[in-house]
């Protein structure tokens, strides 16, 4: 198996990116976290079209570096590190980011942590929940629409897999569940990111 150093993945990953915001001098980090069919990516395009952010969703930058994934531990390990090289890279340009993924575990996030604070970025957490019974809606739905835009495999196999390994988030954050009206969410992150 080859391995392919990190730096290649990351310009493989900046060249994927869509047109960059304007750079800003304390760049807002915004780090959700959900499992799957929880509405993640609903809830960044809505923070998106309120506030200028580059949104780096796992899913679509993971089929960037593989275009047929097996979620295998080596690939996710590879993606990540091509993910926190790229966020660091763009957060020391002064670019606003969210990252878009499950971000389940408090180790995982602590590397998230370690950069905002390495960078002065300012660093807002959004768990992102809807009721299990919706999600598994939304997988379904998600997956018999193949001509979706999700960038997301997960099925509802996946989210139950993930369901036991989901780990509470020891820093202030915020909670949003999708099965509700986000506005008032958003207007608080808006006026945080503003601050």
């Amino acid at each position: 198996m080859e391995h392919i150093q990190p730096i290649p993945d990351v310009q493989r990953l900046v060249v994927s990116l869509e047109q960059l915001p304007e750079p800003v001098v304390e760049p807002a980090f915004v780090v959700v976290s959900g499992l799957p069919g929880t509405g993640k990516t609903y809830f960044c395009s809505k923070l998106a079209e309120r506030l200028p952010f580059i949104i780096l969703e796992s899913d679509a930058l993971r089929k960037v570096l593989f275009p047929s994934p097996r979620y295998s531990p080596s690939e996710s390990s590879r993606l990540f590190q091509a993910c926190h090289l790229l966020i660091e890279r763009l957060l020391k340009k002064g670019i606003p980011v969210i990252l878009d993924a499950t971000n389940l575990s408090e180790q995982y996030r602590e590397r998230l942590y370690n950069i905002a604070e390495r960078l002065n970025a300012k660093l807002i957490l959004v768990r992102v929940e809807a009721p299990p019974g919706l999600a598994r809606e939304r997988l379904k739905t998600r997956q018999e629409e193949k001509n979706s835009e999700s960038k997301s495999d997960a099925g509802w196999d996946v989210y139950q897999k993930m369901a036991p390994t989901v780990q509470k988030i020891r820093r202030n954050h915020y909670a949003v569940d999708t099965s509700r009206d986000i506005t008032q969410v958003l207007n608080k992150i808006v006026r945080e990111v503003r601050r």
